[in-house]
């Protein structure tokens, strides 16, 4: 049998298959498709065989027509690219010969055994995805040979599908502001801050650190939002699989948590079943009456009287929804003043502010400036939880104008009566309410600003640093925030 040449250079014979090499990539495969539609070679007279070591082929003198296919496929064909299956690349051009050669629709027929397919693939790759930007975890590592200060983070993780290039996006997007490194058994993607995601070959575990000094705060978080009263086992480890708890600061805690559940929630039921129990005597005061009651035996002009008036505040609507006013609380001497934005969903059930996740992570960074939350008075602009319901969770929602307007007599009151020397205003919506529409955290951040005979400070809300990511991943921002809070030392002296 004659012998010819075959599309890549190759001398093949016309009954055997061709061999199709290429860089082990969606985009080099996309290179060698094209070139075989061009030249009309069904599937299954094309061999597929992904090499690393080798660059794709170079395109041909004529440039191949670039076919066109439904937008689902492409989306589809990239994700399914990173399936281990070795089988995929001739998966893909399979399904590709079909869609250009007479079934257009053929994204649309579920049903079909190479749709199916490709399907399954390309959403356990996308499941890998979820479970990559969930469970990784970075974790500060000072480089020896850096021209700065600043740490790279660290992140170890191992999936399952070749995804690292695929999923790369999502982490230049979301720490574009940090350098990092995600290493694993497939490849690690690299991220200076500027630039390309870069990418290198395969690590073993052992070149990711073990730790960092900011996984406390990141346990503490964890351990606040554990609810035990719904713990499902099955649930949570199917949603986050063990083999992924090695690798997680918090993940030695949820044995712990698991064990306790039971008793928390016998504790909860029995302290819901004290408070519902029938009452033998006369019929207890309403809280209206026993509340203007105290505010008639409080001091005049008082914190204490403050507090008690404002509990029951309808100066707004917030009030219906939340369960109670969250006033502030501290000595009503303080020189040092702290004014957040609004009570969250733990400051709501406990009637204290600065209580929840935020809190504690501002008590910490508190300590670390060198200064008492005790000697502090703690309060926020608006009094009552503004909340939207998502099932049984309550989110967080920003306070409007007209609801800081309607707390500000509040805050005011507040202020007068405990007469600090400095007010340190936690994030945007407290620096607009003391100082108008032109004050700027972004601008002013770390310095003082007298305002009417007094002294202000601006810096974020402990919540941004949450809503920055895990601890490891925030800990510039940490720093900054705990050398804003310092300042306050020299400038109420």
């Amino acid at each position: 049998m004659d012998r010819q040449p075959s599309l890549f250079g190759e001398a093949e014979t016309a009954s055997t298959q061709v061999v199709a090499r290429f860089a082990p990539h969606f985009d080099a495969w996309k290179v060698q498709a094209r070139r075989l539609l061009s030249d009309e070679t069904s599937p299954e007279h094309v061999w597929w065989e992904a090499d690393g070591e080798r660059a794709a082929v170079s395109p041909p003198a004529e440039p191949a027509s670039t076919p066109r296919v439904p937008k689902a496929f492409v989306n589809m064909a990239r994700a399914a690219s990173c399936h281990r299956s070795e089988d995929r690349w001739a998966l893909l051009y399979t399904v590709l010969w079909r869609i250009t050669h007479g079934e257009r629709h053929l994204m649309q027929l579920g049903g079909d055994p190479d749709v199916a397919r490709l399907t399954r693939y390309a959403k356990a790759v996308r499941r890998d995805v979820h479970k990559m930007k969930a469970f990784v975890r970075f974790r500060a590592v000072l480089e020896p040979d850096s021209e700065d200060c600043e740490p790279r983070y660290v992140a170890w993780f191992e999936p399952e599908h070749g995804i690292v290039e695929y999923a790369s996006g999502f982490f230049k997007r979301r720490f574009a502001n940090m350098r990092w490194s995600i290493l694993t058994p497939m490849g690690c993607a690299h991220w200076e801050g500027a630039g390309e995601v870069w990418f290198s070959a395969a690590v073993d575990k052992g070149a990711a650190p073990r730790g960092d000094a900011l996984e406390d705060a990141w346990r503490i978080y964890y351990r606040s939002i554990f609810n035990p009263a719904r713990v499902k086992i099955r649930a949570m480890q199917s949603e986050m699989p063990q083999k992924y708890w090695k690798n997680m600061p918090e993940a030695h805690l949820i044995p712990a948590l698991i064990r306790d559940a039971d008793r928390r929630v016998a504790d909860m039921e029995r302290q819901t079943r004290e408070q519902d129990a029938p009452r033998c005597g006369p019929r207890p005061a309403s809280p209206d009456t026993e509340n203007a009651a105290a505010i008639a035996r409080a001091t005049p002009a008082s914190i204490e009287r403050l507090a008690l008036q404002a509990k029951t505040c309808r100066n707004c609507a917030l009030w219906q929804p939340a369960t109670q006013t969250v006033f502030g609380e501290g000595p009503s001497d303080a020189r040092i003043m702290l004014v957040g934005e609004q009570p969250g969903d733990h400051e709501d059930l406990s009637g204290r502010p600065f209580v929840g996740p935020a809190g504690q992570l501002l008590d910490r960074a508190l300590a670390d400036a060198g200064l008492e939350r005790e000697r502090l008075y703690l309060t926020n602009t608006v009094k009552h939880f503004k909340f939207d319901s998502r099932g049984k969770t309550r989110l967080h929602s920003t306070p409007d104008d007209t609801e800081v307007r309607a707390c500000k007599p509040w805050l005011d009151s507040e202020i007068g009566l405990v007469d600090p020397e400095l007010v340190i205003c936690l994030g945007a919506t407290a620096a607009r309410a003391l100082l108008g529409r032109a004050a700027r955290v972004t601008r002013d951040r770390g310095r003082p600003i007298a305002w009417q005979d007094r002294r202000y400070l601006l810096t974020v809300h402990p919540s941004y640093l949450l809503r920055r990511g895990h601890a490891a991943a925030n800990a510039p921002d940490y720093r900054r925030f705990v050398s804003d809070l310092s300042q306050a030392l020299r400038w109420s002296a």
